[in-house]
Protein backbone atom coordinates (compact mmCIF):
# COMPACT_ATOMS: atom_id res chain seq x y z
CA UNK A 1 0.00 0.00 0.00
CA UNK A 2 2.73 2.46 0.95
CA UNK A 3 4.99 3.99 -1.67
CA UNK A 4 8.08 4.90 0.34
CA UNK A 5 9.22 7.93 -1.57
CA UNK A 6 9.28 11.65 -0.95
CA UNK A 7 6.97 13.18 -3.50
CA UNK A 8 7.13 16.94 -3.93
CA UNK A 9 4.92 19.08 -6.18
CA UNK A 10 6.42 20.72 -9.23
CA UNK A 11 7.07 24.23 -7.95
CA UNK A 12 9.80 26.76 -8.58
CA UNK A 13 12.37 27.71 -5.97
CA UNK A 14 10.74 31.17 -5.59
CA UNK A 15 7.36 29.53 -4.98
CA UNK A 16 8.82 27.31 -2.27
CA UNK A 17 10.10 30.34 -0.36
CA UNK A 18 6.54 31.68 -0.21
CA UNK A 19 5.10 28.52 1.34
CA UNK A 20 5.06 29.34 5.05
CA UNK A 21 4.44 25.76 6.24
CA UNK A 22 7.85 24.59 5.02
CA UNK A 23 9.50 26.66 7.76
CA UNK A 24 6.98 26.62 10.59
CA UNK A 25 6.37 22.96 11.43
CA UNK A 26 9.47 22.29 13.51
CA UNK A 27 10.49 22.33 17.17
CA UNK A 28 8.97 25.79 17.71
CA UNK A 29 5.59 24.53 16.54
CA UNK A 30 5.73 21.64 19.01
CA UNK A 31 6.65 24.06 21.80
CA UNK A 32 3.66 26.30 21.02
CA UNK A 33 1.00 23.58 21.14
CA UNK A 34 1.80 21.31 24.13
CA UNK A 35 -1.90 21.42 25.15
CA UNK A 36 -2.78 19.49 22.00
CA UNK A 37 -2.30 16.22 23.83
CA UNK A 38 -2.99 12.50 23.64
CA UNK A 39 -6.43 12.78 25.27
CA UNK A 40 -7.60 15.25 22.63
CA UNK A 41 -6.31 12.88 19.95
CA UNK A 42 -8.18 9.95 21.50
CA UNK A 43 -11.42 11.97 21.49
CA UNK A 44 -10.98 12.87 17.82
CA UNK A 45 -10.28 9.26 16.87
CA UNK A 46 -13.29 8.02 18.87
CA UNK A 47 -15.46 10.34 16.79
CA UNK A 48 -13.94 9.00 13.58
CA UNK A 49 -14.59 5.42 14.67
CA UNK A 50 -18.23 6.22 15.46
CA UNK A 51 -18.66 7.50 11.92
CA UNK A 52 -16.64 4.80 10.18
CA UNK A 53 -17.70 1.77 12.17
CA UNK A 54 -14.33 0.36 11.12
CA UNK A 55 -13.38 -3.24 11.88
CA UNK A 56 -9.91 -4.13 13.14
CA UNK A 57 -7.02 -3.93 10.66
CA UNK A 58 -8.81 -1.46 8.37
CA UNK A 59 -6.28 0.78 6.61
CA UNK A 60 -6.44 4.50 7.35
CA UNK A 61 -4.29 7.34 6.00
CA UNK A 62 -3.72 10.25 8.38
CA UNK A 63 -2.89 13.26 6.19
CA UNK A 64 -0.61 15.81 7.89
CA UNK A 65 -0.02 13.41 10.77
CA UNK A 66 2.46 15.70 12.50
CA UNK A 67 4.17 14.16 15.53
CA UNK A 68 1.83 11.17 15.42
CA UNK A 69 -0.58 11.58 18.33
CA UNK A 70 -3.62 10.66 16.18
CA UNK A 71 -1.69 7.81 14.56
CA UNK A 72 -1.08 6.29 17.98
CA UNK A 73 -4.77 6.54 18.84
CA UNK A 74 -5.77 5.00 15.51
CA UNK A 75 -3.37 2.10 16.01
CA UNK A 76 -4.59 1.49 19.56
CA UNK A 77 -8.09 1.22 18.11
CA UNK A 78 -6.91 -1.71 15.97
CA UNK A 79 -6.52 0.12 12.67
CA UNK A 80 -3.60 -0.10 10.26
CA UNK A 81 -2.66 3.59 10.28
CA UNK A 82 -0.26 5.22 7.81
CA UNK A 83 0.93 8.77 8.46
CA UNK A 84 1.94 11.36 5.88
CA UNK A 85 3.55 14.72 6.59
CA UNK A 86 5.88 17.16 4.85
CA UNK A 87 7.82 18.08 7.99
CA UNK A 88 10.88 15.93 8.62
CA UNK A 89 11.05 17.28 12.19
CA UNK A 90 7.50 16.22 13.05
CA UNK A 91 8.01 12.82 11.44
CA UNK A 92 11.16 12.28 13.51
CA UNK A 93 9.12 13.02 16.63
CA UNK A 94 6.44 10.58 15.50
CA UNK A 95 9.06 7.89 14.87
CA UNK A 96 10.72 8.47 18.25
CA UNK A 97 7.45 8.18 20.17
CA UNK A 98 6.24 5.00 18.45
CA UNK A 99 8.21 3.36 15.66
CA UNK A 100 5.52 0.87 14.69
CA UNK A 101 3.37 3.10 12.48
CA UNK A 102 4.35 3.49 8.80
CA UNK A 103 5.40 7.08 8.09
CA UNK A 104 5.83 8.72 4.70
CA UNK A 105 7.19 12.16 3.94
CA UNK A 106 5.32 13.88 1.15
CA UNK A 107 3.15 16.75 -0.02
CA UNK A 108 -0.62 16.36 0.27
CA UNK A 109 -1.03 17.86 -3.21
CA UNK A 110 0.53 14.69 -4.61
CA UNK A 111 -0.10 11.78 -2.25
CA UNK A 112 2.51 9.06 -2.92
CA UNK A 113 0.06 6.15 -2.76
CA UNK A 114 -1.75 4.01 -5.30
CA UNK A 115 -5.32 4.74 -6.30
CA UNK A 116 -7.96 3.38 -3.88
CA UNK A 117 -5.37 2.20 -1.33
CA UNK A 118 -7.20 3.05 1.90
CA UNK A 119 -10.49 2.27 3.61
CA UNK A 120 -10.42 5.53 5.52
CA UNK A 121 -8.73 8.92 5.62
CA UNK A 122 -8.35 11.48 8.39
CA UNK A 123 -7.04 15.03 8.52
CA UNK A 124 -7.02 16.47 12.03
CA UNK A 125 -6.32 19.83 13.69
CA UNK A 126 -6.73 22.26 10.77
CA UNK A 127 -4.36 20.73 8.24
CA UNK A 128 -6.16 22.16 5.20
CA UNK A 129 -6.30 25.54 3.46
CA UNK A 130 -2.56 26.19 3.71
CA UNK A 131 -1.79 26.98 0.08
CA UNK A 132 -1.54 30.30 -1.70
CA UNK A 133 -3.87 29.25 -4.51
CA UNK A 134 -7.39 27.84 -3.89
CA UNK A 135 -6.86 25.40 -6.76
CA UNK A 136 -4.22 23.68 -4.60
CA UNK A 137 -6.91 23.03 -1.98
CA UNK A 138 -9.05 21.43 -4.67
CA UNK A 139 -6.08 19.31 -5.69
CA UNK A 140 -5.68 18.10 -2.11
CA UNK A 141 -9.31 16.97 -1.95
CA UNK A 142 -9.04 15.20 -5.31
CA UNK A 143 -5.95 13.40 -4.05
CA UNK A 144 -7.79 12.36 -0.90
CA UNK A 145 -10.59 10.93 -3.01
CA UNK A 146 -8.11 9.18 -5.33
CA UNK A 147 -6.48 7.16 -2.54
CA UNK A 148 -9.79 6.23 -0.87
CA UNK A 149 -11.67 3.09 -1.83
CA UNK A 150 -15.29 3.52 -2.99
CA UNK A 151 -17.43 4.04 0.10
CA UNK A 152 -14.37 4.78 2.23
CA UNK A 153 -14.80 7.11 5.20
CA UNK A 154 -13.17 10.53 5.45
CA UNK A 155 -13.01 13.00 8.33
CA UNK A 156 -11.75 16.55 7.82
CA UNK A 157 -11.20 18.50 11.06
CA UNK A 158 -11.10 22.23 10.34
CA UNK A 159 -11.45 25.54 12.15
CA UNK A 160 -14.78 27.37 12.43
CA UNK A 161 -14.32 30.32 10.07
CA UNK A 162 -17.41 32.18 11.33
CA UNK A 163 -16.16 32.09 14.89
CA UNK A 164 -12.62 33.06 13.88
CA UNK A 165 -13.86 36.14 12.04
CA UNK A 166 -16.12 37.14 14.94
CA UNK A 167 -13.83 36.43 17.90
CA UNK A 168 -10.30 36.94 16.56
CA UNK A 169 -7.82 37.88 19.30
CA UNK A 170 -5.43 40.39 17.68
CA UNK A 171 -2.48 39.71 19.99
CA UNK A 172 -1.43 37.64 22.98
CA UNK A 173 1.80 36.88 24.81
CA UNK A 174 2.71 33.51 26.27
CA UNK A 175 5.44 33.04 28.88
CA UNK A 176 7.28 29.73 28.59
CA UNK A 177 10.37 28.25 30.18
CA UNK A 178 12.34 29.01 27.02
CA UNK A 179 11.14 32.64 26.79
CA UNK A 180 8.21 34.65 25.46
CA UNK A 181 5.98 33.88 22.49
CA UNK A 182 4.18 36.84 20.90
CA UNK A 183 1.30 36.00 18.55
CA UNK A 184 -0.36 38.60 16.31
CA UNK A 185 -3.47 37.67 14.31
CA UNK A 186 -5.29 39.35 11.45
CA UNK A 187 -7.69 38.63 8.61
CA UNK A 188 -6.08 39.06 5.22
CA UNK A 189 -8.70 38.70 2.49
CA UNK A 190 -10.00 35.13 2.64
CA UNK A 191 -7.38 33.92 5.15
CA UNK A 192 -6.54 34.18 8.83
CA UNK A 193 -2.89 35.01 9.44
CA UNK A 194 -0.94 34.44 12.62
CA UNK A 195 2.57 35.85 13.02
CA UNK A 196 4.53 34.19 15.79
CA UNK A 197 7.70 35.60 17.36
CA UNK A 198 9.82 33.54 19.76
CA UNK A 199 11.92 35.64 22.15
CA UNK A 200 14.40 33.29 23.90
CA UNK A 201 14.98 33.86 27.61
CA UNK A 202 18.75 33.47 27.16
CA UNK A 203 19.00 36.57 24.97
CA UNK A 204 19.48 34.80 21.67
CA UNK A 205 18.05 36.44 18.56
CA UNK A 206 14.29 36.20 18.15
CA UNK A 207 12.80 34.03 15.41
CA UNK A 208 9.57 34.68 13.53
CA UNK A 209 7.13 32.40 11.73
CA UNK A 210 3.78 32.67 10.02
CA UNK A 211 0.62 30.60 9.84
CA UNK A 212 -1.86 31.30 7.06
CA UNK A 213 -5.12 29.35 6.64
CA UNK A 214 -7.88 30.01 4.14
CA UNK A 215 -11.25 30.53 5.84
CA UNK A 216 -13.85 28.18 4.39
CA UNK A 217 -17.43 28.23 5.65
CA UNK A 218 -19.20 24.95 6.31
CA UNK A 219 -21.20 25.27 3.08
CA UNK A 220 -18.16 26.19 0.99
CA UNK A 221 -16.09 23.31 2.33
CA UNK A 222 -18.93 20.84 1.76
CA UNK A 223 -19.22 22.09 -1.82
CA UNK A 224 -15.48 21.60 -2.41
CA UNK A 225 -15.67 18.09 -1.01
CA UNK A 226 -18.65 17.27 -3.23
CA UNK A 227 -16.75 18.58 -6.25
CA UNK A 228 -14.01 16.05 -5.40
CA UNK A 229 -16.63 13.26 -5.05
CA UNK A 230 -16.46 13.21 -1.27
CA UNK A 231 -20.00 13.33 0.08
CA UNK A 232 -20.47 14.89 3.53
CA UNK A 233 -22.99 12.98 5.63
CA UNK A 234 -22.26 14.45 9.07
CA UNK A 235 -20.94 17.69 10.53
CA UNK A 236 -19.78 18.22 14.09
CA UNK A 237 -18.71 21.19 16.17
CA UNK A 238 -16.33 19.42 18.56
CA UNK A 239 -14.62 16.08 19.23
CA UNK A 240 -17.48 14.96 21.48
CA UNK A 241 -19.82 14.88 18.49
CA UNK A 242 -21.95 17.97 19.16
CA UNK A 243 -23.74 19.39 16.13
CA UNK A 244 -21.95 22.14 14.23
CA UNK A 245 -23.10 25.71 14.84
CA UNK A 246 -21.54 29.07 14.01
CA UNK A 247 -20.34 29.29 17.63
CA UNK A 248 -18.79 25.80 17.77
CA UNK A 249 -15.04 25.49 18.45
CA UNK A 250 -14.43 23.28 15.38
CA UNK A 251 -15.88 22.38 11.98
CA UNK A 252 -15.55 18.61 11.51
CA UNK A 253 -16.96 17.13 8.31
CA UNK A 254 -17.28 13.39 7.73
CA UNK A 255 -18.66 11.25 4.95
CA UNK A 256 -17.93 8.77 2.18
CA UNK A 257 -16.03 8.54 -1.08
CA UNK A 258 -18.42 8.35 -4.02
CA UNK A 259 -18.38 5.70 -6.73
CA UNK A 260 -15.34 4.11 -8.32
CA UNK A 261 -12.33 5.56 -10.11
CA UNK A 262 -12.12 2.57 -12.46
CA UNK A 263 -10.78 3.66 -15.82
CA UNK A 264 -9.57 7.04 -14.55
CA UNK A 265 -5.95 8.13 -14.38
CA UNK A 266 -4.08 6.74 -11.37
Amino acid sequence: VVSRIIKEPDVTRSAITREWFRDWFGEEYLALYPHRDEEEARAAVRLYLEVAGSPANTSVLDVACGAGRHLRALRRAGLHAVGLDLSATLLRNARASDGRDPLVRGDMRGLPFRRESFDGLTSFFTSFGYFRHPDDDRTVLREMRRVLRPGGTFMLDFLNADRIRRELVPEDVLDAAQGRVVQRRSIDGDSVVKRIRFEPADGRESTEFEERVRLYSCADLQALLAEARLTTTLDFGDYEGAAFTTSAPRLILAGRAEGSLHGEET
